[in-house]
């Protein structure tokens, strides 16, 4: 049986930059901040993180630095997902090395893989490195959509903890608790969908909502835990405001606008993300007062 690696929520954390390098000492406020919440573990280097316009010396220094601000407090998960399958080994076997507890490798994008290619990018990471891997599915982004007999596979692996599951067919979620192993886990990659997921079996979110809120993402999920679903549920309509306004533009646009407004200036997104609208700022500072 394998350790579960988190409950509950998983922070999706931005970069912050400052004349448009890595702000390293804004990161560790940020850090310290989701510990103080109770947050278990962040992701790093991920969709929110703005991994597509990091160098990879950027990715590692990255890694490093979080590891180093968490120490024991907080799981530090690396985004090492590449659509190049020695690329993510590289980069998996590096972020090990620099202190990093788990890795989410997201989907080879742009290749639209087979199943069976799928199954053997996954492999051929986990063979290189012992720590955890978590499989992150998002068609949305990467043009292919893991199958769940792939998921099955993979869950024989010892180091494959699980999927982040940012498809929005909430059917699939009920497929692969069926199909899959309970230490197979399950975590929802859409903050809107994360009581229904967690009333399926899921065992969180890995969330972008938490970089703003924290503490009532960690309290939707706790109560989803403790099998407080009216408690969740209310939590999860509350939140979804805010939820929907950080998707009104492609993430990590309106995250790092948000956090501007709560006092966190992370900078600019990187190009080809340009700044939050003003009809969306406004809304979003309407909502974050």
């Amino acid at each position: 049986m394998k350790k579960s690696l988190f409950t509950g929520v998983c922070t999706a954390l931005v970069t912050p930059f400052l004349n448009g390098s890595i702000n390293f000492p804004l990161l560790e406020r940020l850090l310290l901040r989701q510990r103080d919440a109770g947050i278990e573990a962040v992701v790093v280097g991920g969709t929110t993180g703005e991994a597509a316009t990091l160098t990879d010396e950027e990715k590692l220094a990255l890694f490093q630095r979080s590891s180093e601000y968490a120490g024991d407090d907080i799981l530090i998960i690396a985004g090492t997902g590449s659509n190049v399958t020695e690329h993510a080994v590289s980069l998996s076997r590096a972020a090990q090395s620099l202190g990093a507890d788990a890795l989410l490798v997201v989907t080879p994008y742009y290749n639209k893989a087979t199943p069976e290619g799928l199954y053997a990018h996954y492999s051929a990471i986990a063979s290189h490195v012992s720590i955890p891997i978590i499989v992150y599915n998002v068609p949305s982004r990467t043009g292919v959509d893991i199958p769940v007999s792939v998921y099955q596979r993979l869950a024989r692996l010892p180091n494959i903890a699980g999927v982040k599951e940012a498809s929005p067919d909430i059917t699939k979620i009920a497929r692969i608790r069926a199909a899959c192993p309970l230490d197979f886990a399950v975590w929802s990659g859409n903050d809107d969908m994360t009581v229904p997921v967690m009333a399926l079996g899921g065992q969180g979110v890995i969330s972008v909502a938490s970089n703003v809120d924290p503490i009532r993402m960690q309290a939707m999920a706790r109560a989803a835990l403790d099998g407080d679903f009216d408690t969740a549920a209310d939590l999860q309509l509350r939140l979804l405001p805010l939820m929907e306004l950080l998707f009104c533009e492609v993430n990590p646009i309106p995250v790092k606008e948000a956090m501007a407004l709560i006092g966190y200036d992370c900078g600019a997104c990187r190009l080809p993300l340009t700044p939050l609208t003003d009809a969306h700022r406004e809304a979003l500072a309407e909502l974050l007062t």
